[in-house]
């Protein structure tokens, strides 16, 4: 039995059509439905064929459907990653400005820094040169300190051998108050004395004496006389009382009980506490200290 030959509604195909595809598809599977229908009729075609066209052109569709919403996602993503690279451009173009700034800022730096070392080359300089002034000024300083040093020494002898002629002068004045029949011998008179009785080392040092002094004590009438070796200096130090403690045992070895004693200006505490302790006479400025514990040394021996 032959099949049922298919009668095509174009208006119901283009409404079913137009639901499914936008207008420009539509009008083109029209235009084709159309050519299809023409030839249909021409050869014959059946109504299970037709369903077979129906169910291909339901998958194109279908097809059709899906590719418009992928492309719909692929659009809506494309809009994402232009807003995605507009943002980003905006943060390169910051990152641009800001790395501008920060060169232009590098660069004043830099400038100061030279600037910088530039100054600090000149201090080093100016310091080398002002090291070098201040080592001619010290060297200049040192030659000072020679000279005055030596001055001083010069003066303190010039004061000494002043000051030694001033006791000489006024031998009673300073020690008139001690002894009494009060003599100031010069040590010329006990040279042959002195010399056979000490070394020559001991008579040489004591040949160099300041004074040399002879009496009696003026609070002991009844002892016997005793020697006086004193060093006269403008400031009594430890040396001097040395001296006249050596310089009195001499005496002493020589057979003349001899008290030491040290007269000046100004004594160092240094040498005045040896005077306390040793029992030297200490004269300053015409005031005796040390003077019984001093005499009662000698004449305890």
């Amino acid at each position: 039995m032959p099949q049922e030959l298919i009668l095509i509604d174009k208006q119901l195909v283009e409404r079913e059509l137009r639901r499914v595809f936008d207008q420009a598809t539509t009008r083109v599977l029209v235009d084709v439905l159309d050519r299809v229908a023409a030839q249909v009729h021409a050869a014959g075609v059946t109504r299970a064929d037709f369903q077979s066209l129906r169910e291909v052109v339901q998958e194109l569709a279908q097809a059709q459907a899906r590719t418009e919403a992928r492309l719909e996602e692929l659009a809506q993503a494309q809009a994402r990653t232009e807003a995605r690279l507009e943002r980003l451009e905006a943060i390169v173009e910051k990152l641009v400005q800001a790395q501008a700034r920060t060169e232009a800022r590098l660069e004043r730096l830099e400038a100061i820094v030279e600037e910088l070392a530039q100054a600090q080359a000149r201090t080093e300089a100016r310091l080398e040169r002002l090291e070098a002034i201040v080592e001619e000024l010290a060297q200049a300083q040192a030659r000072t300190e020679a000279r005055l040093e030596r001055l001083e020494a010069t003066v303190g002898g010039v004061k000494g051998q002043v000051l030694e002629l001033t006791y000489r002068e006024r031998v009673w004045s300073y020690f008139g108050r001690l002894l009494r029949r009060l003599r100031l011998i010069p040590i010329g008179e006990l040279e042959d004395a002195l010399e056979t009785r000490l070394s020559r080392e001991a008579f040489e040092d004591l040949l160099r004496v300041d004074l040399l002094l002879t009496g009696q004590p003026r609070h002991l009438p009844e002892a016997p006389p005793v020697w006086l070796a004193v060093e006269v200096s403008s400031v009594v130090d430890q040396h001097d009382v040395e001296r006249a403690l050596r310089r009195a045992e001499a005496l002493r070895q020589a057979g003349y009980p001899a008290v030491a004693g040290v007269a000046g200006e100004q004594v160092t505490p240094d040498a005045r506490d040896m005077a306390e302790q040793r029992h030297v006479l200490l004269v300053q400025d015409g005031y005796a200290m040390f003077w019984t514990e001093a005499l009662a040394q000698v004449l305890s021996v």
